[in-house]
């Protein structure tokens, strides 16, 4: 039972993580702008991975997408890749954990077969975790990185006086929605591999036993009770006499002056 509720717990977790991964690759909030000592607060810009958009003071918004594809960052290039096989690999997993359930019977599928499958799925979901991650990661870095030479190229001239104002981009709302959707991949695929161990079955070794035939020795005891220490379909039954022991054999090969009347 406590197998079967990680497994399902490990799947559920996983698909939100893997939800959370989708919804924020489609967002277009990586990157708002800074509204910090910016005096022009009528257009508000910001940024997503496939393309940038203006929202205006009344309302009014427009997102024109990346047209190039070799004018663009390397990072942000690396970032797209890095979700896209995110996406792919947790596709991947989410198709073979639904197989690999344990309440769910396929045939005559074997509880190794399913334990097999449990632990692709977690293998895969966690590197699709990590992999946003590390997308979300990079692009974070790179705000940074263009935020600080921002500022320094703000603040230039004699006395720290501003000579120029630009516009400085900070973090979005869909890179906690990544750093938040890939941790709950990366936890689901943990339980994932964590629910395989119990879904192996044990092996267990069997020691070879050799059964030895009894053989014809008959044991006696000073009673006259014969004690038999074997068995077998060609053992004879034997009687002791308490006089000379003898079996019934020896008494129809020899006869008797009992016979004869």
């Amino acid at each position: 039972m406590a197998v079967t509720a990680c497994q399902g717990l490990g799947f559920v977790v996983s698909l939100i993580g893997m939800a959370g991964i989708i919804a924020a690759t489609c967002m277009d909030q990586w990157s708002t702008q800074d509204l910090y000592n910016n005096p022009v607060t009528a257009v508000f810009n910001y940024q997503g991975l496939w393309r940038s958009c203006v929202r205006e003071s009344s309302g009014f918004t427009e997102c024109r997408g990346y047209f190039t594809l070799l004018g663009l960052p390397a990072m942000l290039q690396a970032v797209r890749a890095l979700m896209i096989v995110g996406i792919v690999l947790g596709a991947i997993g989410l198709l073979v954990s639904i197989f690999a359930l344990k309440c769910i019977r396929i045939g005559s599928m074997e509880d190794s077969a399913k334990a097999n499958m449990t632990l692709t799925s977690g293998i895969m979901f966690i590197i699709s975790g990590l992999c946003a991650i590390a997308g979300v990661s990079v692009f974070a870095n790179m705000l940074v990185t263009n935020f600080w030479m921002s500022t320094a190229n703000m603040y230039t001239g004699m006395g720290g006086m501003v000579q120029t104002v630009q516009t400085r981009y900070t973090f979005g709302a869909a890179l906690f929605v990544g750093w938040v959707a890939g941790g709950l991949t990366l936890i689901g695929g943990v339980m994932m591999c964590i629910a395989c161990r119990g879904l192996a079955p044990e092996e267990t070794n069997y020691k070879a036993v050799s059964y030895h035939a009894s053989g014809h020795s008959v044991a006696y005891k000073p009673g006259g009770f014969k004690a038999s220490t074997g068995f077998g379909s060609n053992t004879k039954s034997k009687k002791i006499y308490d006089g000379g022991a003898h079996t019934e054999d020896e008494g129809q090969s020899h006869p008797s002056k009992y016979d004869y009347v």
